[in-house]
């Protein structure tokens, strides 16, 4: 288990590349293996596979938007809902 350092920072996570098939193309996506554990509990938490989960974050997203970028959001939004 991690735990901060002396200075009270938290260790980095590094980056866990994975790949997925959205609208008839394969493309990888690199997150912090605590967001991949994030979103994997909120597709279960939908019925979703996770590829299931980033295919609809993939057709929802806003032009230019990056696919990582918002895969982070919407766990964000999930663990800290602002309404």
């Amino acid at each position: 288990m991690d735990v901060a350092g002396d200075d009270g920072r938290w260790p980095l996570s590094s980056l866990v590349k994975r790949s997925f098939s959205l609208a008839g193309h394969r493309t990888s996506v690199a997150l912090e293996e605590e967001f991949w554990a994030a979103l994997s509990r909120v597709a279960a938490a939908r019925g979703q596979s996770l590829a299931g989960l980033v295919s609809a974050v993939d057709a929802g997203r806003s032009a230019g938007q990056p696919l990582a970028s918002a895969l982070r959001v919407l766990a964000l939004r999930e663990f800290f809902p602002t309404n």
